[in-house]
């Protein structure tokens, strides 16, 4: 049974016994006659090949609360843009596939590029900024659902339980971010616990207590990718297109809304999608490159906020997380041990000296590159430099590539 223990300064919505998701669903099919939505789906051509998107494509034929699903599709030719469309036609809502490496598209980004917008490289970030710029310029929705296209074990709960807490006038959040438990046979999600939590710990402890550090520190999963958004809000906020885009997006949250406006909601009992390798000798993939990023991130946000990261402040910083991290080891070792889950110490504990070396580059990244990875222009500045590009040219390019 999941607790509902409210035990930071963001709201918590917990799956709790009483939970329905036929009334939940019921709910929204009521809600979105005024207050429509469009899910997101970032997805590479590569997935749609894969185990996990057949299912979640079969789960959202039955979703028909949703005005739009707008699909992200890159790394993709003609031949498999046709084949996109024809996959994702077996969901009866209107569905629309942006491709990004249309040279319809390609070209609007390199005009931006010449403009001084430059959208960045390809990445999810990007493929999400992209999708985001459609809905904005389409003006038909009140808000986005955003959500992971290698989820293996999707449910419409994750759907539902995301949406919800933004759509629903009774709730009322501008908004949401999903949580839920990585474990099946043995613990997962080992960013989260021996690199991003361990070191949230060490900052704090060297800076002191920040409203930002408690807030980071509410989220019980900050890099999940499953986010519910107001679309308005989608033209004020920066993305990035790498593995900082999740503590990235929280942060621009956290500068434009009040903490009211902000809750967090348990979406499903049991998740599990692709696990990335963890290759330490490979910085540009994997764990490896996912952490390299969210510290260089974390080092990005906090020099905004006047911290000054000089080379003895990093090398206490760097000591003060290893042995948060260790100490975090001996808590899950305890909490695997009581439920009967495989543990791996000693695998565990490579893990965090591989993650201190993860630490070393993206300090080294943060003194060459101090403004940090490319944060892509907001849709709002884009609107005002470039008002055509939302008001017509980008809807009539979609459309006409999905035979509209």
């Amino acid at each position: 049974m999941s607790d509902f223990f409210q035990n930071g300064i963001i709201t918590t919505l917990h799956k709790l016994p009483g939970y329905s998701l036929d009334k939940i669903e019921n709910s929204i099919r009521v809600i979105s006659k005024e207050r429509k939505f469009a899910l997101l789906l970032p997805s590479l051509y590569s997935e749609l090949e894969g185990k996990a998107l057949p299912g979640i494509v079969e789960q959202l034929k039955e979703a028909d609360y949703i005005h739009e699903v707008v699909v992200s599709l890159d790394k993709a030719n003609k031949t498999q843009f046709d084949l996109a469309r024809k996959f994702f036609s077996k969901i009866p809502t209107k569905t629309t596939i942006l491709w990004n490496d249309s040279p319809q598209i390609q070209e609007i980004l390199k005009r931006l590029k010449r403009n001084g917008l430059d959208p960045g490289k390809r990445g999810k970030g990007r493929g999400v900024w992209t999708a985001m710029g459609y809905i904005l310029a389409k003006s038909e929705v009140y808000m986005v659902t955003l959500h992971d296209c290698d989820i293996r074990t999707y449910s419409r709960d994750i759907l539902a339980r995301l949406t919800y807490p933004v759509l629903s006038k009774r709730l009322n959040y501008d908004f949401a971010k999903g949580y839920y438990a990585r474990v099946a046979d043995v613990l997962h999600g080992r960013a989260v616990r021996l690199f991003f939590s361990p070191l949230l710990k060490a900052l704090k402890k060297i800076f002191g207590d920040r409203e930002f550090f408690d807030y980071l520190e509410s989220f019980r999963y900050p890099l999940s990718g499953e986010v519910a958004m107001i679309t308005e809000l989608t033209r004020r906020v920066r993305f990035s297109s790498d593995w900082g885009l999740e503590i990235g997006l929280l942060r621009e949250i956290y500068t434009h809304l009040d903490l009211s406006s902000i809750c967090q909601v348990d979406l499903v009992d049991r998740y599990d999608h692709k696990h990335q390798e963890f290759d330490s000798d490979n910085i540009t993939s994997g764990i490896m490159r996912m952490a390299i990023d969210i510290a260089r991130t974390f080092f990005r946000v906090l020099s905004q906020d006047g911290i000054i990261f000089s080379s003895e402040t990093i090398r206490t910083l760097k000591i003060t997380y290893y042995d948060y991290a260790m100490e975090f080891v001996e808590k899950y070792k305890n909490l695997a041990l009581i439920n009967g889950l495989k543990y791996d110490r000693n695998r565990e504990t490579i893990a965090i000296e591989k993650f201190t070396t993860a630490f070393d580059i993206a300090t080294q990244e943060f003194y060459k590159h101090p403004l940090g990875s490319h944060l892509i222009p907001t849709w709002g500045r884009i609107d005002s430099a470039m008002p055509d590009l939302l008001e017509t040219e980008i809807p009539d390019i979609v459309d006409k590539l999905n035979g509209r």
